[in-house]
Formats: C-alpha cells, structure tokens, sequence
C-alpha cells in the first residue's frame, strides 16, 4: 500500500510540475503561443539577430520566433519553396520568386514613411509597380585597400582596367610577400559580386539603372556577344590570375580568410560591401584609419568607374503565412530607431530609415566621395534565381580553376544559363 502511496504521490509531483511549466493568463487559461519561421543567409549579424530575437520573445511572450541561417540561403530556399515550406519571414528575395507570387505585397505598410524615397524606388517591382520587399539601408561596394600603402606608393583611384593592373603590379614590386588583390571564392558569393559589379556593372552604367533592370527581365543583354562585357569580364580575371595578382587559394580561400589577410595586412586589396568593414575593425582595431575605399573600374574601355550603391537587408513576408499580424510585430521591433541604430552601425551601413542617425562607418567620408564622383549601380535583383550571386560564383570557380577552354567559352555558357533560366 505504501508503494502505491509513494507511485501517486511522484505522478501528482510530476502532474503539478507540468501544470506550473505551462504559461497561464491573467484568467488562469493556458496562453497559446504563435511560431514565425524566419529564414536568413546574412553571415555578418547571425549572433546579433538572435539576440535581437531574444529580446523580442522577451517582449513578446506569446511569440516565438525560429531563425534559421544558412550560408547558401539562395539555393537552400529553393528547395524550401519545392517542399511547400516557405519560411513567413526571409532575407532571400529575387525577381523569380516575386512573379511567381510567392511574397505578400507590402505596399500599404506603414514603415514607408519612415523609408527614404530612392530605396522604396529600388524595392518597387518593375512589373506591377507594388513593393514585395523592404530594404532597411543603403550599402556600399567596391575595392578597399591599405591605405597606407597606397600613400607609400602615390597610388590612386584607377580610373581604367589597365590603370588598376598597373596599380597591382606595382603593390606585387614592392610588397612580394603580400597579395594585391585577394579572393575569397570558396564563399562563392564573393566572387558572384564581381559579375554584378563588374560585369553587369557596364551594362548599368550603358543602359542606366532603370533600363537595365528592365533588360535584365526581357532577356535582351547579349551576354555571348563576341567581344562583348562577359567576355572581356572573363578575360580581365584571367589576366589578374595568369600574373599572380591574387592568391593562389583564390577559389578555396574562405570569406573569413579574405577578411583576416585584409586586418593583418597580408592583402593589401579586396572586392566587398560596406557590410565588411566592422569585421576587419574587429579583428584588427588598428585598421580604423587604414581603410581605404575605391571604385570598380571597368572592364571594358570608354566606361567610367563604379561603386555600388544601392538598397541593402531585404526582408520579404510569404503571401501565405498564417501568422502576418505576428511577423508584422517581429518587424515592428526589428525596425525601431534603437534597433536600426545598432543595426546600422554593427553592419557599417546607413539607415534607410529617415529617423535613424548613426555613425556607421570611420570610412563614411571616403564613401560618400566615391557616390558623388563615380557611376553609381545597383544589385541585380532582376537577375533570374538559377544565377544567384552563389551561382555565378560557382562559374567563376571554374573559371579560375582553367575549365573554360576560353573566356568566349565562358560568356557562351553564361548565355546558355541565362536563358535556360528564362
């Protein structure tokens, strides 16, 4: 009798501990909770978002939220969309997934107004004119480099391909035991940016932003043109490889590499975004006032220079999400002028936000001369899914690995994709 006694007593003990692990409301019912899927392929902030996170669900008791992060978000969220698995909230958006309607439209949001006029331009679907996306700031890129070898070496701004060859060949006289220029291609949207900024960048600057993006969903670049940019894009890498400009690793070097040999001073040059800037400081705080920041020159004669600068972490809402009063809120607090401070300022990026005053970068001066004195482009967001900046990296892996028998071979097979895409 008593150890059925005591087998009773242990299961009410475990009934009660149960009952007191259950959230209750002020009238004592159980308080359900609402789950919102927040999918991300942004590598720099993935421990500041969940602790942003954290303090949403602090907040909010009655939301959680689940964020998951991959490095190939691009093509990871492909096989989510197969799978009927669309996450309610992603930072992954492209043209193909916006006409296949697979965002709610965003139009009517109330954080409009507090979005400076050129980003909701950039946000705004060419097709329906309604907005399936919001950029929280306007980013920046183009080729930083060590200042005070540039100073030591009365090196400036190349204003010409031949200009900036001759600029990395004077860094590989002087500094034989450095890197000019460093790839981190195992990342391969790393190098996927150089096909926006320096291949799609002449077609930008050719047709301007609204032309291009509106040849970029026509299909009507000819990307196989002989002689034409992704041609002479081709050949200008291979020049860079064929004499020794970038590390030998340039294909399995890593992201993280990239940034470690720029704040240790083994690189003396590399091709990233404004959102790159607070990781070299990190690794290297001495670097803060050694950060130089250039254009892109172009890789075809008779264009000027560019530096990209354009609307930056998009968020986009499934237009099937049963939670949307929820992610609305999640966003609500993601868009505070708090949050987005900090946010601006972990990223290296101004706000987009019109009430937002930070100080985002020690190099904001250098880069607010390059927007007033060079071409100004923007992402190719109106480029299809199946050439993502991760998928043209991947090209450009094999590019650099000799798989192409010519650059015209490589322009051809871009062509090829291009259209199988379309």
């Amino acid at each position: 009798m008593s150890k059925k006694r005591g087998w009773m007593n242990a299961v009410l003990m475990t009934l009660l501990l149960c009952a007191a692990a259950v959230p209750l409301t002020a009238s004592g019912a159980v308080e359900s909770t609402t789950e919102i899927d927040y999918f991300s392929g942004r590598v720099e902030t993935v421990e500041w978002t969940d602790e942003k996170i954290a303090e949403f669900e602090q907040l909010n008791p009655s939301i959680t939220v689940q964020h998951e992060f991959q490095k190939d978000a691009s093509n990871v969220i492909k096989v989510k969309l197969a799978s009927k698995s669309v996450p309610d909230l992603t930072t992954v958006v492209n043209q193909d997934f916006i006409d296949q309607g697979v965002f709610a439209d965003l139009s009517d949001a109330p954080f409009w107004d507090r979005i400076l006029p050129s980003v909701k331009d950039l946000c705004t679907d060419l097709r329906t004119g309604k907005q399936y996306k919001v950029a929280t700031n306007v980013t920046m890129g183009g080729l930083f480099y060590n200042q005070e070898i540039f100073t030591e070496l009365g090196l400036t701004d190349a204003q010409t391909w031949d200009g900036f060859v001759a600029n990395l060949e004077a860094i590989k006289a002087a500094y034989p035991q450095k890197t000019p220029l460093f790839f981190g291609g195992k990342d391969s949207w790393t190098l996927g940016h150089l096909i926006e900024f320096w291949a799609h960048g002449v077609v930008k600057q050719d047709l301007g932003i609204p032309g291009s993006r509106q040849a970029f969903l026509d299909n009507t670049v000819q990307w196989d043109a002989p002689d034409g940019v992704m041609e002479q894009f081709a050949e200008a890498l291979m020049e860079l490889e064929q004499k020794g400009l970038i590390n030998d690793d340039a294909v399995t070097a890593s992201y993280d590499n990239q940034k470690e040999a720029f704040a240790s001073g083994e690189a003396v040059m590399i091709n990233q975004g404004m959102w790159v800037v607070g990781d070299i400081i990190s690794l290297n705080p001495a670097m803060a006032e050694n950060i130089g920041f250039g254009p892109f020159p172009s890789v075809v004669d008779g264009f000027s220079p560019m530096v990209l600068c354009a609307e930056d972490s998009v968020y986009a809402i499934s237009a099937e999400t049963e939670h949307m009063d929820e992610v609305m809120l999640f966003l609500d607090y993601m868009f505070s002028p708090a949050v987005q401070k900090e946010y601006s300022e972990v990223r290296s990026m101004p706000s987009a936000f019109t009430d937002v005053a930070s100080d985002w970068s020690p190099i904001k001066d250098d880069a607010r001369r390059l927007v007033d004195t060079y071409v100004n482009i923007n992402f190719s967001t109106e480029a299809p899914s199946g050439l993502s900046v991760d998928d043209t990296g991947r090209l450009i892996q094999k590019l650099l690995n000799g798989d192409y028998a010519s650059a015209a071979d490589f322009a051809a097979n871009y062509q090829e994709l291009w259209n199988k895409a379309y």
